[in-house]
């Protein structure tokens, strides 16, 4: 029989943001969202913008993440992120204005370079928005 849980780590190249045992994950990867349970097959992935959540010992905790990779083997996931924040420590008034500020460099871009650097900010906004309003409990429309 499986562990009831596994060791997860989220860290960013600033710091660690959680090392504890969890009972499950769900993350963004590059074309989706994954789900990771005890047991889980070895996995090597590239992580995208939006919001992860586990289930630890404190009960759900939701955290935005923009980019990085996700190495799942023999119960140990860990997540190294290009950015990383707890829904708590997220304004949410300061994650729409970056996502206006982002919409709105994208909408101005006038080349390729310019239009993928707004496009990378308007997802990591949307996914601090989207981490506040997973937290909260509020739903998506």
């Amino acid at each position: 029989m499986p562990d009831s849980s596994f060791q997860l780590e989220i860290a960013t190249p600033e710091r660690l943001f959680v090392n504890e045992q969890a009972s499950e994950a769900e993350l963004p990867g590059k074309d989706g969202y994954m789900g990771v349970l005890p047991g889980h097959a070895p996995l090597l992935s590239a992580l995208g913008a939006g919001v992860l959540t586990y289930n630890g010992s404190g009960g759900e905790r939701v955290l935005a993440i923009a980019g990085g990779f996700l190495e799942v083997f023999e119960n140990h996931v860990r997540v190294l992120a290009d950015h990383a924040e707890f829904a708590q420590d997220i304004n949410a008034d300061d994650a729409r204005h970056q996502l206006e500020e982002a919409t709105n460099a994208l909408n101005q871009a006038r080349d390729t370079a310019a239009s993928e650097n707004a496009l990378r900010a308007m997802k990591k906004a949307q996914a601090r928005l989207d981490a506040t309003e997973k937290s909260s409990g509020k739903t998506q429309e």
